[in-house]
């Protein structure tokens, strides 16, 4: 790619990118005439990165994103359904949230972008759009960015505690605190990133008689203790080897706690083996955030360290980092039982039949009411129950009722041990057989006639 700067002499498109690069930094304001002439002059088909880049980018960047963001908006649909609702399911939902801001924000940074240099479409936006929101955008990528990092490891630490400390689990994996913990997150996100927003401009170039923009840095960005403390070592300590370090100890515990519980599935209850079922899925989704943004922490280390920079990798990271976000939906689907069924029952009804909507998801599902020390846990069968009492004569009473409950679950499914309860007043029925149902539990016959339960 020939580059005419302000003279006789030709620049290639390599030490145009040395004049640009400086340690991951535009070039000084005093060479602006090499930069004038690079950004206006990019469209070139016949050069390698330039077609690297495009399809890279420009094809599979933008097919990717388009594929997860109707992946993730699928994924918040399904976690969002009131059987579903749990605090690990909120801490994902807000995970699919920044991962749906963070598709975009790719799309406009790197993937519509490189379709102009390639085919000489898209001069517009390329050369209007673009620059004129990447000063809004490109901050909004880094804060998603971060909040998706930080949600995943929240995701890992909620887990950890579900399966090695399952006892305080009451305690902190519960559905406010998972709110609680989103919003620390985010908050932490945009307070890191708030230099970003100063650290990009737009300049005006006149361009074949008419006006166009370009995004420069500005001398913030420029500053050589800027990029040196805050582009390099706290981008690289907590992006990257903060949370990987913790990812990795985190999610060897929790390999090991798996392990041990499959060599017990035998003794294992239904509750505490999709427990680990779950478990196994989370770490399944870490294992691909960690293949996927080893590539950028490489790109980070290699511009720190060695001053230099590789852009076929930097376009590959890009890639990358935008697959992570995009596959969540195929792991939940592949792994989750209950969000396969659910997902079955939303979008694929004809398969399921009209006359049972609930085909799928027939089996009991636990539940649990509040966040503090008074919780009432049970479980509800769907479909027809049979429930009986004894009268006060000695007659037997048989009650047959047709239950339809989808009662919401705000923490994780977790047994615990029954604890005896006297009620004052009604008739206490001791290990009464309820159907289709493996475990015991106290029922009460109040004043009123109805049944309830206390206990598992």
């Amino acid at each position: 790619m020939n580059i005419l700067p302000e003279g006789d002499a030709e620049v290639d498109n390599s030490t145009a990118l040395d004049w640009l690069a400086g340690n991951g930094t535009l070039m000084p304001a005093n060479e602006m005439g090499y930069f004038k002439n690079l950004c206006l002059y990019t469209y070139n088909p016949t050069d390698e990165i330039v077609t690297f880049q495009f399809w890279v980018c420009g094809v599979v960047l933008n097919i990717v994103g388009v594929l997860g963001i109707l992946g993730n908006v699928l994924s918040m649909v399904i976690l969002s359904r009131p059987q579903m609702r749990s605090s690990i399911n909120y801490l994902l939902i807000g995970l699919a949230r920044c991962d749906i801001v963070l598709i975009l924000t790719s799309v406009l940074l790197f993937g519509i972008p490189s379709i102009y240099p390639y085919t000489g479409y898209l001069f517009f936006y390329h050369y209007y759009i673009y620059p004129n929101i990447s000063p809004y955008v490109f901050p909004i990528a880094m804060v998603a960015q971060t909040a998706s990092i930080y949600l995943t490891f929240t995701v890992t630490l909620e887990r950890f505690v579900a399966v090695c400390h399952p006892l305080q689990v009451r305690a902190l994996c519960t559905y406010g605190r998972a709110k609680l913990y989103v919003v620390v997150c985010i908050v932490f996100a945009i307070l890191y990133n708030l230099p970003r927003f100063w650290e990009v401009r737009v300049q005006e170039f006149d361009f074949k008689g008419g006006v166009v923009y370009c995004v420069t840095a500005s001398e913030m960005r420029l500053d050589t203790y800027y990029i040196e403390i805050y582009i390099h070592w706290l981008y690289l300590i907590f992006i990257y080897v903060l949370p990987f370090s913790q990812l990795a100890i985190l999610n060897s515990l929790i390999y090991a706690q798996v392990r041990r519980a499959n060599r017990e599935r035998q003794r294992l209850s239904r509750t505490e083996k999709r427990e680990i079922g779950l478990a196994t899925m989370l770490i399944c989704v870490v294992i691909v955030f960690f293949l996927c943004n080893v590539l950028a922490m490489i790109n980070n280390i290699m511009e720190a360290f060695y001053a230099t920079t590789n852009d076929y990798l930097v376009n590959a990271s890009n890639l990358l980092v935008t697959i992570n976000s995009s596959v969540n939906f195929i792991i939940y689907v592949i792994f989750g039982e209950k969000f396969k069924r659910i997902f079955l029952t939303l979008f694929c009804k004809g398969r399921i039949g009209r006359e049972s909507p609930d085909g799928l998801i027939h089996d009991d599902s636990s539940f649990s009411n509040g966040d503090g020390n008074h919780r009432n846990s049970g479980r509800f069968q769907r479909h027809g129950t049979t429930r009986s009492s004894t009268r006060s004569n000695g007659t037997s009473l048989r009650i047959t009722r047709s239950v339809r409950v989808r009662a919401p679950s705000p923490g994780p499914c977790v047994y615990y041990p029954a604890r005896d309860f006297k009620p004052r007043g009604g008739l206490v029925a001791r290990s009464v057989s309820v159907q289709n149902c493996d475990w015991e539990r106290d029922t009460v016959v109040n004043g009123n006639g109805l049944v309830s339960t206390t206990g598992f």
